[in-house]
């Protein structure tokens, strides 16, 4: 397919003249070559980058980390020294690959040498940086969720399908053998007819009031904030200028929606694996919840959401429920959850509620064996392996464009029915609320140009 131009002359004359590493792509090789790689560029080298998607690629052998890019440029500098100290401790090489340091990703995505990109960017910088990474031609491993609106990830989307890259999404729950086993379980009728489920989330907590702050010199303030409103710099508002903590934004509306889809995406993904709605969606939403009255930090708190499925089941969210999904069936019920694991040291997780990572109304119903004629779902042993795998393959990754997107619409318009004090009807078809346009306006946001996916032409 013909890749679109979507940067302007004057990036181009710069990365022409900056130049770039002159590593041969995998592209390039024969599948057996023994100098076959993957080449990985990684955008946003924060919290999330460093202790989990970074750590769990470069174990692979089968990859290449050649660049890193953050608008932080500490951030950008600490990634490529632990990058080139993992190299040189596994090969005793200093100069094992030539690892390029870059503040504009848009720069990176026009290094033919890149083959794929890792994006652990914020919330609200998901969806731009995922397009055009497609439209360049890189496969993509994805953070969740999958978009700050439901009009972005429609775009984005649009944007996978086209260009026909590889796209998975950051839900490694999937990958997660208690996951697929509980799934499988309940698709195979091991707790009869199901009828709820119930989802363990919690909220976040309100925060302090935070005064503007002088931004930072190692910061480009204006381009961490993208396509939302200009505002004020705070540090808690934006990431620790010392450390990898958990950085304040998640806790801000501009950026995200707060737990809801900041673990919800991971939770409705797994759930509607086991009740096989992941191509569709429900077809209510009521939700209540509790608000800040003050303080740097908006998004949600307490809260309890309520959706209704075509298939006649309800699932229920709280942060009353034990971090983690229960399917209620007429026969009995199946829990499950992450057990101890964790992708981040500051996940909001209490352990010792969270650690048994499979559980039934009766022992017996994790024994059965699943039979040949039975549905069996897709197994990965690893997230980001899986990637890679179908990097190579071209096979569907575990967790596509399609599915992220529709677990993470389940995410946004629970959200969206936190603002209301009604019911919502949705029709997943046309993905809108039902005769309610204020509802529907929320589906999109306005976005500060020059940035933003609504001036990424697909």
């Amino acid at each position: 397919m013909q890749r679109r131009k979507f940067i302007n002359k004057s990036l181009l004359t710069t990365a022409a003249v900056v130049g770039f590493p002159t590593i041969v792509p995998a592209s390039v090789f024969g599948k057996n070559a023994p100098s076959n790689k993957i080449n990985i560029g990684q955008i946003g080298c924060g919290r999330i980058a460093r202790g989990h998607d970074i750590q769990d690629t470069i174990r692979y052998d089968q990859t290449r980390f050649v660049g890193v890019c953050d608008v932080d440029s500490n951030r950008a500098l600490d990634a490529q020294q632990l990058i080139n100290t993992y190299y040189k401790e596994k090969t005793g090489k200093n100069n094992y690959v030539d690892v390029k340091k870059y503040d504009d990703y848009r720069e990176m995505l026009l290094n033919k040498d890149i083959d794929a990109v890792i994006i652990s960017t914020p919330d609200h910088w998901h969806s731009q940086p995922a397009m055009e990474a497609a439209l360049a031609g890189k496969d993509i491993y994805l953070q969740k969720p999958t978009s700050l609106t439901l009009r972005e990830g429609q775009q984005l989307r649009e944007a996978v399908e086209k260009s026909n890259v590889i796209l998975q999404v950051g839900t490694q729950q999937r990958s997660m053998a208690q996951f697929r086993v509980a799934a499988e379980l309940v698709r195979n009728g091991r707790i009869g007819k199901i009828h709820t489920v119930k989802i363990g989330l919690p909220g976040d907590p309100s925060g302090p009031e935070a005064a503007p702050m002088p931004i930072p010199s190692n910061l480009n303030f204006d381009a961490w904030l993208g396509s939302t409103p200009d505002v004020p710099y705070t540090e808690i508002g934006v990431h620790p200028q010392q450390g990898y903590s958990r950085p304040g934004w998640l806790r801000q509306r501009s950026y995200g929606a707060g737990m809801i889809t900041g673990w919800g995406q991971h939770h409705y993904d797994s759930a509607a694996w086991g009740m096989d709605t992941e191509l569709t969606g429900p077809i209510s939403v009521e939700a209540l919840a509790e608000f800040p009255k003050s303080g740097l930090w908006n998004v949600h708190g307490d809260f309890f959401v309520k959706q209704e499925y075509k298939n006649g089941i309800t699932v229920y969210t709280s942060g009353g429920y034990t971090n983690g999904i229960r399917y209620e069936g007429t026969d009995g019920w199946i829990f499950v959850s992450r057990g101890n694991y964790i992708a981040s040291a500051s996940d909001p997780v209490d352990k010792e509620k969270s650690s048994k990572a499979l559980d039934a109304s009766d022992p017996k119903i994790l024994e059965s064996i699943i039979g040949e004629n039975e549905i069996h779902l897709y197994k990965s042993d690893d997230q980001h392996g899986n990637w890679l795998d179908c990097i190579k393959t071209r096979k569907e990754p575990i967790s596509p464009i399609e599915k992220g997107h529709k677990a993470c619409a389940v995410c946004l318009i629970s959200d969206i029915a936190m603002q209301f004090d009604r019911k919502l009807e949705w029709d997943n078809e046309k993905e809108l609320f039902v005769n309610d346009d204020e509802a529907n306006a929320m589906l999109s946001r306005e976005q500060r140009a020059p940035y933003g996916t609504n001036y990424i032409k697909v």
